[in-house]
């Protein structure tokens, strides 16, 4: 008996006649009505891509334009290529100051919730304690409740604790968030209890269990929880119309908002505004592709029982 050779399986395929002879396989070709299902599923995606793509398009075209170009023409590319409202954006407003306070504030903000989030969530998935089941079911209420109900009890607290139109009170009331502490708990739940029973056979502590053994294993779910707290963080505007009044701590949003009433010059300004947006989105962007490859490539280590 003969052991199969990795050589061998990598062969390709064959098919062998009643002679003896072989010959590759022919691959089945596909039924005409299965090829044109495929190409109109095709057709439709690329049209739902286009009509998704179409508004971040208009908005990159027209912050190269002029005022009067893109008042007169918005759906077609510049008639001459102009930086000047980036200049204007950067050079001539504070959005420097903008953009520097929306990176200070989405930093702290995610590393919080990274924080903070895995460790309620940890605890409510793995810990026993009176009550665990009123935490959560608070927690999913929290989830329930529409953010704008929250903003005056959230600058009575901020205003009471004295950190008012500071950076300590646009960041910690945003720290910790329901969705994410439901999200890290269902996922600790998914890991088997066996991988921890070692470290505490080796003597190691619920924390350093956490930290060294658990939640290195939930990559996926934490790699998840940055990049929805970078966007949500980056991208909020309630929290920070509440918390902070100073011009030297206006973020993006704030600031990218104020442009609307016409701050900066006369005319629409939509190329300054295009621009800002533009801007805007890069960090998102970017930060959602990097992560996103780690969330492909999260799978290692896995354990099944």
């Amino acid at each position: 008996m003969t052991a199969s050779t990795p050589a061998a399986a990598a062969q390709t395929d064959v098919a062998i006649n009643p002679r003896g002879t072989s010959r590759p396989k022919r691959r089945r070709k596909l039924p005409p009505s299965a090829v044109l299902g495929k190409v109109a599923l095709y057709v439709v995606l690329t049209v739902i891509a286009l009509v998704y793509l179409l508004p971040f398009f208009v908005d990159i075209v027209n912050s190269f334009k002029t005022d009067e170009d893109a008042s007169l023409n918005p759906l077609s590319l510049p008639a001459t290529w102009t930086t000047a409202a980036f200049t204007t954006l950067f050079d001539n407003s504070d959005f420097p100051t903008w953009l520097k306070n929306s990176f200070i504030v989405a930093f702290f903000v995610t590393l919080g919730r990274i924080f903070f989030d895995s460790l309620a969530g940890y605890a409510l998935a793995r810990l026993r304690f009176r009550g665990r089941g009123v935490v959560f079911g608070a927690v999913v209420a929290v989830m329930a409740v529409p953010s704008v109900v929250l903003l005056i009890p959230k600058f009575l607290v901020i205003n009471q604790l004295g950190i008012y139109d500071s950076y300590a009170g646009m960041i910690i009331p945003l720290l910790v968030d329901a969705a994410g502490v439901f999200i890290m708990k269902n996922f600790f739940e998914s890991i088997p209890v066996s991988v921890e029973e070692q470290a505490r056979i080796d003597g190691a502590g619920t924390f350093r269990t956490f930290w060294s053994i658990v939640l290195p294993m939930a990559r996926p779910a934490v790699v998840t929880i940055t990049i929805l707290s970078f966007q949500g963080s980056w991208n909020e505007l309630s929290q920070f119309i509440v918390s902070s009044s100073s011009p030297e701590l206006t973020t993006l949003t704030k600031g990218v908002a104020g442009l609307a009433s016409g701050q900066l010059s006369a005319g629409n300004q939509f190329p300054i505004k295009l621009a800002a947006a533009f801007v805007m989105t890069i960090p998102v962007a970017i930060a959602f592709f990097v992560f996103q490859r780690r969330i492909m490539n999260s799978s290692d280590g896995a354990v099944k029982e």
